[in-house]
């Protein structure tokens, strides 16, 4: 494999790079039993994690946005996790070898995520992750988000690179649609935040991966 067949890797976040399911998992039960209610079970919110607060505060107290209470719980909610955002969240198992590997091959790796950029920097510099991180895009960067193309598109932008040479590795059917969009290569992680009615099978990746582990033999077979 040479540096010039791929020329670099783009990451999700949540589910695909790192497991950050263990705090979203503490904060929303912390705000469950602030507000006198059940617990619920780590699996219920583990895959409820990609779609973000709104997602979480609908799973946990039954309300839709607009609803009495939602924005006020939504605020609650991300205050408890601004408090916890890397207590329990590390890199999924294999992707520190995967990382060293790809830095090793000159292979620069970026982010782009749904999550906001309030959140992801510190989690990353947590991680030891922000100065080999070659580009992070947010929210907070784009007009639009995935599965639209554009924060993908700035991603290879800031690195330097072709999105037709770019690989996009994501763990929800929006980032293979982004990838898709933004005419990239693509790998679906099934180890990530997939919920049980929308399997990963079916979203048309060019890659899966059932393990962070395996993606970089997938690398030098296909690259």
């Amino acid at each position: 494999m040479t540096s010039t067949a791929l020329q670099a890797v783009l990451f999700d976040l949540d589910g695909t790079l790192i497991d950050t399911a263990p705090d979203f998992a503490v904060v929303v039960n912390l705000l469950l039993e602030r507000h006198g209610k059940a617990e619920l079970p780590y699996s219920a919110i583990r895959e409820t994690v990609s779609h973000g607060a709104r997602a979480l505060i609908t799973l946990a107290f039954e309300l839709q946005e607009g609803d009495d209470g939602f924005e006020a719980l939504r605020l609650e909610l991300l205050e408890l996790y601004g408090q916890h955002l890397s207590v329990e969240t590390s890199l999924f198992p294999g992707m520190h070898e995967l990382l060293l590997w790809l830095e090793s091959n000159n292979i620069p790796w970026g982010i782009v995520t749904n999550k906001p950029r309030l959140y992801a920097e510190p989690i990353l510099r947590d991680l030891l992750l922000s100065e080999r991180c070659s580009a992070l895009v947010c929210p907070d960067d784009v007009t639009h988000t995935k599965p639209d193309p554009e924060p993908l598109l700035l991603a290879c932008e800031h690195i330097g690179c072709e999105a037709q040479q770019t690989l996009y590795i994501g763990d929800h059917r929006r980032d293979i649609e982004a990838g898709k969009n933004a005419d990239m290569k693509t790998m679906a992680v099934n180890y990530g935040y997939i919920e049980a009615d929308d399997p990963a099978e079916n979203w048309q990746a060019d890659f899966y991966v059932d393990h962070a582990d395996e993606i970089q033999a997938l690398l030098i077979q296909h690259f």
